[in-house]
């Protein structure tokens, strides 16, 4: 392995630091011509429609995952192993595409900060990319109002179609944590401002716009896709669709530029397609269906991630959006850290850089649930040790015990300090899993499984819980979702990322727990039921001590506080 480096510049100098090559370079890594993307600047472009649907047919190359255990305050790197490994497996010789979701502004100013991964493993340019990017989001954004508007415009203009103003389930978002917004009242100030009703906002990435434009593969399917949203029900209690206020094309278009793949770079030059960009535990968390098979048609070798742990991300990526799309991981790899490890071991975060291998022996029961997830869908595994400076020997061999009882390989990384040198150890034996043939997707459960039998499923095998339980209205909408015929979709679970339980506060493998529902609700054009649990939001709240009070521009006008 090289030798270690010894100066460590904040992510932001290091990208920025960095010397790119023109976007046209990295498009020809991947065999597009001069007329298959558009520049978005001298860094950025988007890779056309026509591009991706002419190689609809081509062979596609091998899948591989990144997940993670449950995340922690010490963070795992997910992101940072993933661009680590893309660029590791250009190192050797592989033909690589990275793969990401785009960063939320929500988060990036609230406490998780940017999500273009860190150090010497990161997709540029870092600041477009972790702010407004090429602009996908407020085109999501709009799409999602634009129906919402047009709801209460109809209402305002005679409510042709009889829409039942306590039965709306269309809500606004905003790309923002903004607690303030989770229930307002719209319409107030008399009759020329509609007539007033409760509502409420979810952050964007929570939108089903989201998930159907990251779901869809063609622009005739989004428009479809769109027009099939529930936005409300009569007072008979039957559906009104998107396509019955007849804006479904108007969504269309707004989302038309944004629906082309994202190309970038990493900080080596290995092609990255971000794109997409929704929550995994509140949505379902992955990066586009149109990215992850363009970039398998035009790559050896496909490295996506799927957010926060392999219960939530993982899960979601394997039972929804392969599920939809037919496609199957050759290989995976789980991403933990020692400091995590003892934080899963009960150890507090300002004690984590203290060697404490009885900690992470103990917290290797998470570690131990998410290899035995990951193999339980039958994607064979590897654990990566994101490494940090101050792990001792006798903790990585901690790790490497539990997971040879397991039957996988332990590899220490250190891409975030050495960049794709660092990670071609890593790089090597996701080759010889990906190789290997032993990928065997099994999903969690049946497309004719009842919705509650779907839901324990879920929780008893993914999360290790005993049961799941519900009130009467949750039982009852569940109920009425199979009478009008939803039965067969499959679920998407918002939880807790923090425990495999719905506990944020139960960490490492707690045992002797069922799962609450505490609602359900339908997204007809994504084509799954959203199955929210204990108390997590669809619009999170800014810490006390947001990130944004940290970004600013110097005297020079560049960005700082971004990480």
């Amino acid at each position: 392995m090289p030798d270690k480096q010894t100066t460590y510049l904040p992510d932001i100098e290091i990208a920025r630091n960095a010397t790119l090559r023109p976007i046209p370079e990295i498009a020809a890594k991947l065999g597009l011509g001069e007329d298959e993307f558009e520049l978005y600047g001298k860094t950025k472009a988007k890779v056309t429609l026509d591009a991706c649907a002419a190689r609809a047919d081509a062979p596609m190359g091998k899948l591989v995952l990144v997940t993670a255990i449950n995340p922690t305050p010490a963070g795992e790197g997910k992101t940072t192993t993933t661009v680590g490994l893309g660029d590791g497996l250009s190192r050797i010789g592989r033909k690589a595409c990275i793969c990401l979701r785009e960063p939320s502004l929500g988060p990036c100013f609230g406490m998780k900060g940017g999500a273009a991964g860190g150090g010497h493993s990161q997709v540029v340019p870092m600041e477009e990319i972790n702010l407004h990017f090429t602009g996908d989001f407020h085109a999501i954004g709009l799409a999602n109002n634009l129906l919402a508007a047009a709801i209460d415009n109809h209402i305002h203009h005679g409510n042709a179609l009889g829409i039942d103003t306590r039965r709306i389930v269309w809500r606004r978002v905003v790309d923002m944590n903004d607690r303030a917004l989770r229930k307002v009242t719209v319409g107030l100030g008399g009759v020329g401002n509609g007539y007033a009703r409760e509502d409420g906002y979810d952050i964007t990435v929570a939108s089903e716009v989201m998930a159907i434009f990251c779901l869809a593969q063609t622009l005739g399917e989004l428009k479809q896709r769109m027009g099939k949203i529930i936005v409300a029900y009569t007072r008979d209690r039957m559906p009104i669709r998107a396509s019955d206020l007849k804006v479904h094309g108007a969504m269309t278009v707004l989302l038309k530029d944004a629906f082309a793949p994202n190309l970038v770079q990493t900080l080596e030059g290995t092609p990255a397609l971000v794109h997409g960009g929704p929550f995994a535990n509140i949505a379902h968390g992955c990066n586009s269906v149109m990215a992850t098979k363009l970039a398998m048609r035009c790559a050896d070798y496909t490295v996506t991630e799927a957010g926060f742990g392999a219960d939530l991300g993982a899960e979601k990526f394997l039972n929804i959006k392969c599920r939809k799309s037919g496609l199957s991981p050759d290989a995976a790899v789980i991403v933990a850290t020692v400091r995590a490890l003892k934080s899963h071991g009960g150890v507090e975060k300002d004690q984590l850089s203290t060697p404490n291998v009885s900690a992470v022996t103990k917290g290797l029961a998470n570690l131990t649930k998410h290899v035995e997830n990951v193999q339980g869908f039958g994607i064979p595994c590897v654990v990566c040790i994101n490494t940090f400076v101050s792990d001792i020997d006798e903790e990585v061999a901690a790790i490497r015990d539990a997971a040879d009882k397991l039957g996988v390989e332990v590899i220490q990384s250190r891409h975030w300090e050495l960049g794709g040198a660092g990670a071609e150890d890593l790089a090597k034996a996701v080759v010889a899993l990906a190789e290997s043939g032993k990928a065997d997707l099994k999903l969690t459960y049946d497309n004719d499984a009842g919705l509650w039998d779907k839901v324990r499923s879920v929780a008893q095998k993914v999360y290790g819980a005993d049961d799941i339980e519900a009130d009467f209205r949750v039982r009852n909408k569940i109920r009425q979702l199979e009478a009008d015929g939803h039965g067969g979709l499959p679920v998407c679970m918002a939880k807790t990322q923090y425990s495999l339980s719905t506990d944020a506060k139960l960490r490492n493998r707690p045992k002797g727990f069922n799962v609450p529902i505490s609602d359900v609700r339908l997204s007809a054009g994504a084509g799954f039921v959203v199955v929210l649990t204990g108390d997590i939001m669809t619009m999170p709240g800014l810490p006390k001590q947001p990130s944004a009070e940290a970004i600013d521009l110097d005297e020079n006008n560049q960005v700082v506080g971004l990480f």
